[in-house]
């Protein structure tokens, strides 16, 4: 028995597309599928009614899934680089012919937008295809060692090589495109993984898992498991794992760092973004790209814009129609190819950021449109002179929500973005090469982003945080680099 959904219409095509979703999923333990319970129901975020159940992993499990992974360790670092990119490549061909299931899947499991659900499956390819690039380009160097009379005859070498079986945990905004920056890249590194997706959203995750079923993977070689948090341990602190890779919020992260023992921990966590708007820019352009960067699937993105700081010399005319940009965009069903903003992931969720919301007018804060919620249901809100102590300014958001401010000298805007705890990325709108340079080398960030809003991104460039906004980098190459680790060979030639 399958559930299917009937799209209004994919924009260009004027024909109704049907996506499927089947009445339960497996998870897969050692390349294989399992289905020991349909434990987990999956929602449709928008009309919360349950479209799927998922078999969900027990310890025993996970315990067994990741003896099989450390079992594969030998075998995947064996396997030649050409095979691995086959394997890729084969990834990329069925994610091309499944992009409308995987688009619609994504649409109701998570509630986004139909149009940024095709976008996020796009990128899925995007991120497989980089990574079968990459995996036949993992150099190393030949070194000359005789900086000295005592390294006379001496000639160095390093590669590259797996760090061995790695743990993935994932989350539920991005729940193909972020499994995918990790998944792609431990494959194109020669890595065994396992990987538990997000509860919320575990559908994207195990079609990524049937695919790679139909590949010739060493045996082990993968684990997709959805499990719950409180019995998902191992996943952190098993020291046959070799690598962790999580992203997710900072109080889980650095929970999951401090648990994790001798492996390698990389953390993608939170932010709060800034973006500048200076008196010389675009203000059109600026007001069409913040509004994206603002309210892009409700706002559920860790560099979604939530802080705008605005010259004072324009601050009225953008503010003006920063508002009336915000007030045109259609909220509804996600599956409407015209919705801009869908549900949040949980009336839970939206419940809360809506009492920030309220705390935030209550202390000072001026309303300039939204604020209302029904359900799951958040509008785009725009708040302007909250004090700089409440959660809409110094927390993540992670909704629909983004705060105005003005601001007189550059180089005090600057201060103001880094005033925060979190450092994921940045956006400058100026026209002046000398304040992009500045704003380049003063801010504490990991991505600086002039003429756009740091909600950008494309799926090769590093991409990753300082301060509570993790450690490390992913991007398909930059993670191959924390996914591998350097030997060295030394040669000596005798007098």
């Amino acid at each position: 028995m399958r559930y299917a959904y009937a799209d209004p219409g994919r924009a260009g095509t004027g024909g109704d597309v049907q996506a499927m979703l089947n009445e339960s999923y497996p998870y897969y333990l050692g390349n294989e599928p399992v289905s020991p319970n349909r434990d987990l129901e999956v929602t449709d975020k928008y009309t919360g009614e349950v479209v799927t159940r998922v078999a969900m992993a027990d310890p025993a499990a996970i315990d067994a899934a990741i003896g099989r992974a450390a079992g594969a360790a030998g075998p995947m670092r064996e396997l030649p680089a050409y095979a691995r990119q086959r394997v890729l490549d084969h990834c990329v061909a069925r994610f091309r012919e499944r992009q409308e299931e995987l688009a619609m899947a994504l649409c109701i499991e998570a509630g986004k937008p139909i149009r940024d659900a095709r976008g996020e499956a796009t990128r899925l390819v995007d991120t497989f295809r980089v990574a079968a690039e990459e995996s036949v380009r993992i150099t190393g160097e030949v070194m000359p060692l005789d900086i000295s009379p005592r390294a006379h005859g001496y000639t160095g070498m390093w590669k590259r090589v797996p760090v061995g079986p790695c743990s993935f945990i994932s989350p539920f905004n991005f729940p193909l495109n972020l499994a995918a920056h990790k998944v792609a890249p431990a494959i194109a590194a020669g890595c065994p993984f396992v990987l538990k997706p997000a509860s919320l959203t575990p559908v994207g995750a195990l079609i990524i898992g049937e695919v790679l079923a139909e590949t010739d993977l060493p045996a082990g070689a993968f684990s997709i498991l959805p499990a719950r948090r409180d019995g998902a341990g191992l996943f952190t602190t098993d020291d046959r794992l070799k690598l962790l890779s999580f992203t997710g919020s900072p109080e889980v992260g650095w929970d999951l760092k401090a648990r994790a023992g001798k492996k390698k921990v990389v953390l993608e966590l939170g932010g709060n973004a800034a973006v500048i708007v200076d008196r010389d820019a675009d203000l059109d352009d600026a007001v069409a790209r913040i509004v994206f960067g603002a309210f892009y699937q409700s706002g559920q993105s860790c560099i979604g814009v939530q802080r705008i700081l605005v010259h004072e010399d324009v601050h009225f005319a953008f503010r003006e129609r920063l508002v009336a940009a915000t007030e045109a965009l259609k909220m509804g069903d996600p599956k409407d190819p015209e919705t801009f903003i869908g549900p949040m992931i949980s009336e839970k969720e939206a419940a809360r950021l809506d009492a920030w919301i309220q705390a935030s007018v209550a202390a000072g804060g001026r309303l300039l449109c939204g604020g209302k919620r029904d359900g799951a249901m958040l509008e785009a809100t725009l708040l302007e002179d909250v004090p700089v102590d409440r959660e809409v300014v110094c927390k993540e958001a992670f909704g629909p929500v983004a705060v105005i401010s003005s601001f007189r000298d550059f180089d005090l805007a600057l201060d103001q973005v880094n005033d925060s705890a979190y450092g994921l990325q940045a956006g400058i709108f100026t026209r002046d090469l000398y304040k992009a340079q500045r704003a380049w080398d003063r801010l504490e960030v990991g991505g600086v982003v002039i003429g756009d809003v740091p909600s950008w991104r494309v799926d090769h460039m590093p991409y990753g945080g300082v301060k509570d906004s993790g450690l490390g980098r992913e991007g398909v190459r930059f993670a191959i680099e924390d996914m591998t680790e350097i030997r060295l060979l030394v040669v000596r030639t005798p007098a």
